[in-house]
């Protein structure tokens, strides 16, 4: 390497490479601006592009591993570039979006490798809950980089890209169908998001961030200017027809589609503000998938102190021996402990069945608003009966009067009753007993 090299003669060593043109795409056009751009072992390109830019008109960092560039490999020097990206995004107090396609770390470094991951890994870590982060998973995401990917707020991944921890080709059962690929994330709840390509990929990631603070410490806005929902909720509206019943006009962005399909959790922007929908209304019963994707999501909203609605009809946890032997109540119990603890505005409304322990979960709402025709009861109301020998009043207007629902409504006022809560309750104070973190990793 030559001992002076001239900016022109630096710029000129820069390819251009799908994975910048991608960047370029994904900031508002002309406000990226790159850090340590030379920061790389003996002159040669880095396999990591780092730096910030505007989204929606909002500054947002990323870096983004470039597989044009040997590989993709990860060393000491584009580690670096990752962890400056997680310390510039915490002093700024903005979101970090991570693009992932690498075939893995510099072998050549040895164990070192693995300590640079470790260093990201806790400047992520740490950043959780502090700013949004998003990872873009658009290739091979394996090993180290799975991990630091699975630890964002959402993940998004192209159909075609995978997503594992261990190589499929390397497991003693061999490759098992749709094992290491995006598909499978999403089916067992590590990728959000599948999108049909890059360009997909980035447009999902921006309207993300369109929906969401920069920080913990602002309040939850939409930057997207969208036409007003008409208020008009269909009664047979469910899952996602209910949620964009509610929404502003194509601003609903469901999270976790493959995985728990018995619940939906989406954000989408009501009157111009960012709300989190839970509905439990696509299956009879919630599983323990059903409910880890719910703790989770209400974990992220509450982060960012996004008002969360819970549409809820349904007849309970799903009860079988199978269900009990694979621990089932662990999820259940992380499900109730994760409402309980978040502080953010909690509204839910029952639209249909609300029976035993899922009424109980979701019970510390700070309003709970029952439609006409609903029934909450301590289980199935045939067998109440039984159990006690006599029919028994399971209507909304029997819980009103138990004081378990503060307002019975017909469908059509649905809208404007949920709004008003939302707005009565976005701004409350609540303290939490004095302690270093619940423990919620059941």
């Amino acid at each position: 390497m030559a001992l002076k090299k001239t900016l022109a003669e630096m710029e000129q060593s820069v390819p251009e490479s799908e994975t910048r043109k991608m960047l370029g795409s994904f900031f508002d056009e002309g406000t990226f601006v790159e850090t340590d751009k030379f920061l790389s072992a003996d002159g040669e390109i880095s396999s990591v592009i780092a730096g910030y830019g505007n989204v929606n008109g909002v500054s947002v960092f990323a870096f983004a591993q470039d597989v044009s560039v040997r590989s993709g490999a990860v060393d000491k020097y584009a580690s670096k570039k990752i962890k400056r990206v997680y310390e510039a995004a915490a002093k700024a107090g903005n979101p970090v979006v991570g693009f992932y396609n690498s075939k893995g770390g510099d072998i050549g470094e040895g164990m070192t490798v693995l300590s640079d991951y470790g260093e990201i890994l806790s400047a992520a870590a740490k950043l959780s809950g502090v700013v949004p982060q998003i990872a873009v998973v658009t290739g091979v995401c394996a090993g180290c980089a799975a991990m630091l990917a699975a630890t964002a707020d959402v993940v998004v991944a192209t159909e075609k890209s995978e997503l594992f921890l261990t190589s499929p080709f390397n497991n003693e059962d061999g490759k098992l169908e749709g094992a290491g690929t995006a598909k499978n994330a999403a089916k067992s709840g590590v990728c959000h998001i599948l999108a049909k390509d890059n360009d997909d990929a980035v447009k999902q990631a921006q309207m993300l961030l369109a929906l969401v603070p920069s920080n913990n410490l602002e309040e939850p806005y939409c930057l997207i200017d969208a036409e007003t929902s008409d208020g008009n909720i269909p009664a047979s509206a469910k899952g996602m027809a209910l949620v964009k019943a509610f929404a502003d006009k194509d601003t609903a962005v469901e999270l976790g589609a493959e995985f728990g399909k018995a619940a939906v959790t989406a954000l989408a922007s009501v009157n111009s503000a960012t709300v989190a929908f839970v509905t439990t209304d696509n299956a009879e019963k919630l599983t323990s998938a059903d409910c880890a994707k719910i703790a989770r999501f209400v974990e992220f909203a509450d982060s960012f102190s996004i008002p969360v609605v819970t549409v809820l009809n349904t007849q309970g946890f799903e009860g079988s021996s199978a269900a009990e032997l694979a621990g089932s109540v662990r999820d259940c119990a992380r499900l109730a402990q994760v409402y309980a603890n978040a502080t953010t505005a909690k509204i839910t409304l029952v639209t249909g069945k609300a029976y035993g322990a899922a009424f109980a979960a979701f019970s510390s709402a700070d309003m709970i608003i029952a439609l006409d025709g609903s029934e909450i009861a301590p289980m199935n109301p045939e067998a109440l009966k039984v159990f006690s020998g006599e029919e028994r009043d399971t209507s909304a207007f029997a819980a009103a009067e138990a004081g378990l629902v503060s307002a019975v409504i017909d469908i059509s006022g649905a809208y404007e009753a949920v709004l008003g809560a939302i707005s009565v309750y976005s701004g409350k104070r609540e303290d939490a007993p004095h302690r270093k973190h619940a423990n919620l990793s059941l």
